[in-house]
């Protein structure tokens, strides 16, 4: 394969895994030969806490809404409570569809 800018030769880059984009960059001779993304490890904490947060989110939410004027905590920190664990919720559904979309992919290359 050659770089038709600037005229050298480039080698194609092995691809054992899928990256972020799609691409990787030349080793820099620093990091592991066969060093793997911990696809495993961010499965088991997105399906563990994507549940754990959508149930917190909705806990706080109720006890928002039947919470009173004097009572302690307030609404708003419980308010606040629910929708930062619906948020953590929503990071942990979208990271676990990437995680099983590259799992997919990679044992579609690998055969």
């Amino acid at each position: 394969m050659s770089d038709e800018r600037s005229g050298r030769r480039t080698e194609p880059v092995p691809r054992s895994r899928s990256g972020a984009l799609g691409s990787r960059s030349p080793r820099s001779g620093t990091e592991p030969r066969n060093a793997q993304s911990p696809l495993g490890l961010r499965l088991l904490l997105s399906g563990v806490f994507l549940p754990v947060f959508c149930v917190a989110a909705v806990l706080f939410g109720l006890w928002a809404a039947n919470s009173g004027p004097g009572d302690s905590p307030g609404r708003d920190v419980l308010t606040g409570l629910a929708v930062g664990c619906g948020v953590l919720a929503l990071i942990a559904a979208v990271d676990l569809l990437v995680v099983v979309r590259r799992r997919r992919r990679e044992r579609g290359i690998r055969g």
